[in-house]
Formats: structure tokens, C-alpha cells, sequence
């Protein structure tokens, strides 16, 4: 097996380079990491919003189909439906 040599030595501008840029690097994500997340709040608390309304449509919906399905279903078996129903 070969032997390997003594490392060389690392240039002290190179190395200041390397955590100057890692250092900009983990300053640039958590800068940008904040813009998105108040873009993604502001998202969100819209989508809270109309979801409220919709489930309300939806369940409104829901209540209509199924007093209809029963009003069908009645007719059906040949039951009186009451007026107030």
C-alpha cells in the first residue's frame, strides 16, 4: 500500500472564503425562509377563512339532498310526508 504524504496546508484566504460563504448562505436562507412564511400565513389565514364558508354551502347542500332523498324515499314506500317537513 502507498503511503500518503502530509497534508498540505490550507491557504487562510481560502478558508476564510469557505465560511464566508457558508455563513452567507445560512444568512440568505433564514432571510428568505421568513418571506415565505409570511407569504404562507397570509395563505393560510385566507384559506381559514373560506373554508368556514364553504363547509357551511357544503353542509347546507348536504341538509337539501337529503330532505330531498327523503321526501323520494317516502314516495316511494308510500308514506304521507308531513307539510312542516
Amino acid at each position: 500500500m502507498a503511503t500518503l504524504g502530509a497534508p498540505v496546508r490550507v491557504s487562510p484566504l481560502i478558508k476564510f472564503g469557505r465560511w464566508a460563504a457558508l455563513l452567507t448562505g445560512v444568512i440568505y436562507g433564514s432571510s428568505h425562509y421568513r418571506s415565505l412564511k409570511k407569504k404562507e400565513d397570509i395563505f393560510r389565514e385566507e384559506e381559514a377563512k373560506k373554508a368556514v364558508i364553504r363547509n357551511k354551502q357544503l353542509a347546507e347542500e348536504k341538509a337539501k339532498l337529503n330532505r330531498e332523498e327523503m321526501i323520494y324515499l317516502a314516495h316511494q314506500a308510500g308514506a304521507k310526508v308531513p307539510p312542516d317537513f
